[in-house]
């Protein structure tokens, strides 16, 4: 059986979390990998803490629960950190890829951890300046790609292009693949 990379998603409602882990899921398919992608479901609203996992393998996943040991850890709003153990159960190798935009010691400061590797990219400004609004999955898609190569930056784009195209205005579907390509190129580690 191969090994299972385990991405777990953090971010608030409405910001996109599930879009985000179900269309990684998507990728992998179309890359004929094996998937899992859903979210946590409570009392969510809008606004409130949202988790999402995704799973990829080159082999069947048979095992069907939350992700408590994430190879990777995914954090769509910056607000979270210091409020959710964002990096519960992260490997020293996981990798951390965060929408931040101020220094990495502040943020690892917040995480309260030094596990894994860290990558930070401004999502929310491109969000803002590609879409209008402060959505930040499609920038962290882009970043996501960019630090983990599990999916490959064509493969997200026409995927988004696909889930979005009738959906979404033709200026919103291409700002957000704008902010895929941007995220890709901006993300930084740290």
């Amino acid at each position: 059986m191969g090994k299972i990379i385990e991405v777990r998603w953090h971010g608030r409602g409405g910001q996109g979390v599930v879009t985000a882990s179900e269309l990684l899921a998507e990728c992998a398919l179309q890359e004929g990998k094996y998937f899992q992608g859903f979210p946590e479901y409570g009392p969510e609203r809008m606004g409130a803490p949202v988790r999402a996992f995704t799973r990829i393998s080159e082999s069947p996943i048979y095992v069907h629960s939350p992700v408590e040991t994430p190879d990777v850890v995914v954090l769509l709003d910056s607000t979270l950190a210091g409020k959710v153990d964002i990096a519960e159960g992260l490997p020293d190798d996981g990798i951390l890829v965060c929408n931040w935009n101020k220094d990495a010691e502040t943020l690892r400061r917040l995480l309260v951890t030094e596990r894994g590797r860290l990558f930070v990219v401004d999502a929310t400004r491109i969000a803002i300046d590609s879409i209008g609004r402060a959505i930040t999955n499609m920038p962290m898609m882009g970043a996501l790609v960019r630090a983990t190569s599990l999916v490959k930056l064509d493969t997200v784009l026409e995927k988004a292009r696909e889930r979005f195209q009738g959906r979404l205005s033709e200026k919103l579907v291409e700002g957000n693949i704008s902010a895929i390509k941007r995220a890709y190129e901006e993300v930084e580690e740290r």
